[in-house]
């Protein structure tokens, strides 16, 4: 995993990466860069700094301090050398590169009119490893399509920032996609046409148009299109069954869900939250709960502990707050 993103390194920092544990780079969620100071790296059960002689350390003065040029070059190979064409993303604090890896940048931003226009003298950055892990979804599965026809519920995956809901969705339009069986021993379901509007090319992971991550064989993707106008987009000329859209809580996101509705099309999308009730205290988030817009809510938190098997604790909820799983029937998910 740590090797897609090497490339975009400054040789120093790119071999001093590689001196990590073997096992630690398999685990590796996030990259902390920031200029003269330690550089931090945090996997699944922990996080330490990469020592200035190699591999790591607990304690930041031993830390290797990442210089001027190798934030520079960074941002130049983040940006292929042209700041100008990355000015959206600079304006939103990110940048998305192949495989849905996600860089977060901090920095001095240039306000116009009450609103930033940009980041300059980029310092921080925070490269966050996207993974592909195909069993995220399976286990919640059975319990987010209808039994009588075989729809799918209108569903909202809820859990705070890096606990999985991308991961999860991912999956989840795979499975779709794909059509077959809930599980080894359950009933099948048909396959449906799957959109996902990926507004921050998180989701399929998109290079020029083309998903690299595996969505099913019957899914379009709008990458890098704004959620609302993207749902909008995608009603109006894809046909999709099911609509997946990742990070809801503006007015214009939904309003294009209560359209998408109208439209007789399943909604999955995700917010941040702890859990329902604090999802209910997002204005926006609140009053799509209290239109009943979502049959089922999936809620995920991020499994502890060093033997602690892959993928996020995964809890069904129905449209009453009543949850529907059990521990034993989402042992995969």
């Amino acid at each position: 995993m740590i090797g897609s993103v090497l490339p975009f390194f400054s040789a120093p920092v790119r071999q001093i990466l590689l001196t990590l544990p073997t096992r630690i780079q398999a685990e590796l969620q996030e990259i902390r860069i920031r200029e003269s100071r330690p550089l931090e790296v945090i996997w699944s059960t922990g996080h330490g700094f990469v020592a200035e002689k190699g591999g790591l350390s607990p304690n930041p003065e031993q830390a290797y301090r990442a210089t001027h040029k190798d934030c520079a070059t960074l941002l130049e190979l983040l940006t292929q050398h042209s700041m100008y064409t990355f000015e959206e993303e600079l304006k939103r604090g990110f940048i998305t590169v192949a495989g849905g890896h996600r860089i977060g940048l901090s920095g001095r931003t240039v306000v116009e009119q009450g609103k930033v226009k940009y980041i300059k003298d980029i310092s921080g950055f925070n490269i966050r490893l996207a993974r592909e892990w195909k069993k995220a979804a399976a286990g919640a599965l059975p319990f987010l399509l209808e039994p009588r026809d075989g729809s799918v519920y209108r569903t909202l995956v809820i859990s705070p920032p890096q606990q999985g809901k991308t991961t999860f969705i991912r999956d989840l339009a795979r499975l779709l996609s794909s059509g077959g069986k809930v599980n080894e021993s359950g009933r099948s379901y048909r396959s449906f046409k799957v959109g996902i509007v990926d507004e921050r090319s998180e989701i399929a992971a998109c290079v020029k148009g083309v998903p690299t991550f595996d969505v099913g064989p019957r899914t379009d993707v709008l990458d890098g299109c704004p959620k609302a106008e993207g749902m909008m987009m995608m009603i109006r000329s894809m046909s999709p069954e099911v609509l997946i859209a990742d990070e809801i809580g503006r007015a214009e996101d939904a309003a294009a869900i209560h359209e998408a509705l109208h439209a007789g099309i399943s909604i999955v999308a995700t917010a941040h939250g702890r859990d329902i009730e604090d999802a209910k205290r997002r204005p926006i988030l609140r009053e799509l709960l209290e239109a009943e817009v979502f049959d089922r809510f999936v809620v995920l938190h991020r499994r502890t502990g060093a033997a602690a098997p892959p993928g996020p604790n995964t809890a069904v909820f129905d449209q009453l707050g009543k949850r529907m799983d059990d521990r034993l029937a989402l042992r995969g998910g």
